[in-house]
């Protein structure tokens, strides 16, 4: 990698990485698709409810899946003509009771409440220009020391920050990529590796899918993030299809099926912690269970890999 790339790789056991983000330009990640994302949004929430789950008989075969516009608007206490507003775009700053009556009606959970509300209230646009977005040193350090355990740190987008040495075996090497190959949706989406690395990759892809969903619904200014949607929205069938989709995530910790050349399959807990005082920024941590064959593997795979002698941050350039 060269420093024309614009960042550095880690030749140590920590790798940082920083990505500039231009903020308030043209850039609006609700341009994938259209600019009624709250309409679109709960059109595909109704049509996912059976209406056996909200009280409502059904004794003949309907054209179409979930709720008509009418039994939402029944069950949520407002008139068919606002839903139907609200669907269409006409209609784009319902209360906050309203909002709470639709989620109920549609049954959403907390990500999807949390999403509706963000659709509705954005956040304003950044007013300051591009900034440099990176790990603190004092953060890659602390990667450094966890050499018992993958972890890395990433920011809403999913580029890849920070991560130790393990994290770099477990998905692929950091180091040797690029500033904006560092990113786990490009990864999952446009590398045919991660087929391979992820036992369970459709699920994987889910997940991703729903996440960034929910990043787009919270920076509808970020042009970095809406570069890496259009660029994911023309390159994977896979991509387009899930956002189509609308489901939104937030896997704050689960379980992770991994195939690795050396040393096989490995299944871990992941572990998602946010960073107070870094906006949007996480550590992820990936452990096995104690004296587990996974436990093993990542012993086997920290013997097999030697990491590099000494660390390096990189430093904040004028």
């Amino acid at each position: 990698m060269t420093a024309a790339e614009g960042g550095n790789q880690a030749p140590g056991v920590t790798g940082t990485d920083r990505t500039t983000l231009r903020t308030g330009g043209l850039g609006h990640t609700r341009g994938v698709d259209d600019r009624n994302e709250l309409g679109r949004f709960l059109k595909s929430r109704r049509a996912r409810v059976d209406p056996a789950d909200v009280g409502i008989a059904v004794h003949a075969r309907r054209r179409v899946a979930g709720l008509r516009r009418e039994e939402v608007a029944s069950l949520a206490g407002i008139s068919v003509e606002y839903y139907v507003r609200l669907e269409q775009g006409r209609a784009s700053r319902p209360s906050e009771s309203v909002l709470e009556a639709l989620a109920r009606a549609l049954t959403l959970d907390d990500v999807e409440r949390r999403y509706l509300d963000e659709l509705v209230r954005p956040r304003p646009a950044a007013t300051r220009g591009p900034r440099t977005e990176r790990a603190r040193p004092e953060l890659a350090q602390l990667l450094s020391f966890l050499d018992r355990v993958p972890a890395l740190v990433i920011n809403h987008r999913l580029d890849v920050l920070a991560w130790n040495h393990l994290a770099g075996q477990l998905f692929f090497d950091f180091a040797a990529a690029s500033p904006r190959q560092r990113n786990l949706a490009r990864f999952g989406f446009l590398d045919p590796n991660s087929q391979e690395r992820f036992v369970d990759w459709q699920d994987v892809c889910r997940a991703t899918a729903g996440t960034l969903r929910l990043a787009a619904g919270r920076h509808t200014h970020d042009e970095a993030l809406a570069t890496l949607l259009g660029e994911l929205t023309m390159k994977s069938d896979l991509f387009r299809t899930l956002w189509a989709g609308r489901d939104v995530k937030q896997r704050t910790h689960g379980t992770k099926r991994f195939r690795h050349p050396v040393v096989g399959e490995l299944t871990l807990r992941f572990e998602n912690f946010d960073l107070p005082g870094e906006s949007d920024q996480r550590l992820v941590t990936f452990s096995p269970e104690p004296a587990s064959p996974a436990e093993q593997a990542l012993s086997l795979l920290a013997m097999w890999s030697t990491p590099p002698l000494h660390d390096a941050v990189e430093e904040p350039t004028a």
